[in-house]
């Protein structure tokens, strides 16, 4: 892994894709596999390493949302009974490289749309959740996040603002707990099917987190870090379209 030619390039975007995603309550899954992708790391290793990478960073964006009070715990629940254990079963399958760089691609789509702020504007009449669209929700998103090697916040924030299910700051605190618990089930459902982690990996672990918690600190106290976003959204358009055309 740490064998890459271009490595310090690759360990210098890292933080900072972390510190984006971790901004907005997210683990930034889909932007690590979008670097690895466009730095050429093995198939194999890029779904672990991603969901490594998740729940660290995810972990330390709730510790801040959910300091500042932003957890709603009923919404949280509600995609999070389907998610896990399907997240475990995705994580289970191991999916034809070709086929799973389309399927990263389409699901990177979501990541520039949240990274443009598409789906930015919040709504003042919030909606509560029913029993079946949680679940039905939280299991295709956690499925897909254990097959793939996110976490599904990426998915997740977009669709509970646009049916307004909650506000901002809610999508972004329940999307970070969703992130880990869907990254810690696909990663034992990886590990149970003997898929291994390299101990490279760790030292991203170290790296990503300087970004993630700074990301999660800043984010929470309303940072506006617009171009960035869109600097971002730039790196995973190139990636999407490697993904699609490579």
């Amino acid at each position: 892994m740490l064998q890459n030619e271009n490595i310090y390039l690759f360990l210098t975007i890292l933080p900072l894709v972390s510190f984006l995603y971790s901004s907005v309550g997210h683990g930034g899954a889909s932007g690590y596999l979008a670097l690895m992708a466009l730095f050429s790391f093995a198939p194999e290793s890029m779904k672990p390493t991603a969901l490594l990478l998740n729940l660290f960073v995810a972990g330390i964006s709730f510790y801040y949302y959910y300091k500042e009070g932003f957890f709603n715990k009923k919404l949280f629940l509600s995609f999070a009974i389907a998610s896990i254990p399907l997240a475990f079963l995705g994580g289970t399958i191991d999916v034809d490289a070709s086929l799973y760089k389309k399927i990263l691609a389409v699901l990177l789509i979501f990541a520039i749309l949240k990274m443009l702020n598409v789906f930015g504007k919040e709504n003042g009449s919030i909606k509560d959740v029913k029993l079946w669209q949680g679940l039905v929700v939280g299991g295709i998103i956690g499925f897909f996040s254990g097959l793939i090697g996110i976490g599904g916040g990426i998915i997740l924030s977009p669709i509970i603002l646009l049916l307004h299910w909650g506000k901002m700051k809610e999508a972004a605190a329940v999307s970070a707990l969703f992130i880990w618990v869907n990254s810690a089930a696909g990663l034992i459902g990886q590990l149970s099917s003997g898929v291994t982690i390299e101990k490279e990996s760790f030292l991203l672990v170290a790296i990503a987190l300087i970004g993630g918690v700074l990301g999660g600190y800043y984010g929470s106290k309303k940072i506006n870090n617009k171009r960035l976003r869109y600097i971002l959204a730039f790196v995973l358009v190139i990636a999407c379209a490697k993904l699609f055309f490579t």
